[in-house]
């Protein structure tokens, strides 16, 4: 296996800049997840590590060797599509077997090869079966095991389960990772479904307009978006965001939401001293509110519009003023639309972003961007 280096990647189509200037390196066996919106420059970033596009500026490297210019063939790279890309008039051992007969290897080494790859896909009693007899699931499973069966140094992976069911999905999601695991390769995986990058990547990068934001664990992404982006894009329900004032109050910091006044952390204070009389967005996922039934000194009283029951836990969708956010409850916590409730915010849980900027108001700032 290889660790793979992208060093201030530019790709352009006409004037388009698709990628821009990127810089990634991605640990031997590591699985790194690109995600983004359709049309940030994952898929065009993939292309150009797997060969099929090349970069206008910048180099790829895979295991230290300059790679930039090789044709696919010479990277050492499997590739799983998103169309699936398998052979339709080929039955199932023809399918996996293909790249290696292309590489020449020895019969007995594709026989192997293709049993065991079939084994962890659990397509071993379908090996004779033609690609239209199967299921979109099968197929898949068809084109992963065509993918590891060489051994590449790499695997590369474009969206491979976005043609499938929700819950094929789901199924196929947890397999993968294990499978994945199982084979310690290096893997860069494409997703616009950041459940999938959160549930599977050892690291995620998000991308947008050709530029990676900011790249982490699945945690801290999570937990400590970089700017209002990522914060929006990542999570279901998104983060909410809320207008505040600060205001310097005593010798310390506290920030206006309407008529409520929320006391920063301790560590945040001192950064918020230079937004004294300015807007900032308060910044907070749903399920980091505590919700109450009754008034409290240090809880915001709001208004519910709708409530969701959703087995696990209730989804509120709730009235701050002019703005809406979602909260989420126990399912146990009786409420109906139009109550009052009160929300208390856990100054740890809280983002602060900059609201002209969009960028993050935090300490650790610089640990967080690519």
């Amino acid at each position: 296996m290889a660790d793979i280096v992208i060093e201030n990647a530019v790709k352009r189509f006409g004037n388009f800049v698709a990628v821009d200037n990127v810089n990634l390196t991605v640990e031997d066996q590591e699985f790194v997840v690109l995600l983004g919106p359709s049309g940030c420059g994952k898929t065009t970033l993939l292309r150009a590590v797997a060969g099929l596009g090349m970069v206008d500026e910048g180099r790829v490297l895979i295991g230290g060797r300059d790679v930039t210019y090789l044709p696919p063939r010479d990277r050492n790279v499997s590739m799983v599509f998103q169309n699936y890309a398998i052979f339709p008039h080929m039955n199932v051992y023809d399918n996996i077997a293909f790249g290696l007969k292309m590489r020449k290897a020895p019969k007995q080494v594709i026989e192997e090869r293709v049993h065991d790859a079939a084994r962890l896909l659990h397509i071993e009693d379908m090996l004779d079966r033609l690609p239209s007899a199967m299921s979109g699931g099968q197929r898949q499973r068809v084109a992963v095991a065509r993918a590891i069966a060489v051994e590449s140094d790499v695997l590369l992976m474009d969206e491979p389960l976005s043609n499938l069911d929700a819950l094929l999905r789901l199924e196929m999601r947890a397999e993968l990772k294990t499978l994945l695991n199982r084979l310690g390769a290096t893997t860069i995986y494409v997703t616009h479904d950041q459940i999938e990058a959160l549930s599977m990547g050892d690291r995620i990068a998000v991308m947008r307009e050709g530029r990676i934001l900011q790249i982490d664990n699945p945690t801290r992404v999570y937990d400590m978006p970089v700017d209002h982006f990522v914060g929006s894009f990542i999570g279901n329900p998104p983060m909410n965001f809320l207008r505040g004032q600060v205001q310097r109050h005593d010798g310390s910091v506290r920030v206006m939401i309407n008529d409520f006044a929320l006391t920063p952390s301790a560590e945040i204070q001192p950064l918020l001293h230079a937004y004294d009389g300015k807007e900032v967005l308060v910044g907070i996922r749903a399920e980091n509110m505590e919700t109450l039934s009754a008034p409290a000194d240090d809880a915001l009283e709001v208004t519910v519009d709708v409530v969701e029951p959703l087995g696990a836990h209730n989804l509120l969708t709730i009235r701050v003023g002019e703005s809406t956010i979602k909260v989420s409850t126990h399912p146990d916590f009786v409420v109906a639309p139009q109550d009052k409730v009160w929300l208390r915010f856990p100054p740890h849980k809280i983002r602060w972003i900059d609201s002209d900027t969009k960028r993050a108001i935090s300490p650790d700032l610089e640990t967080l961007v690519a």
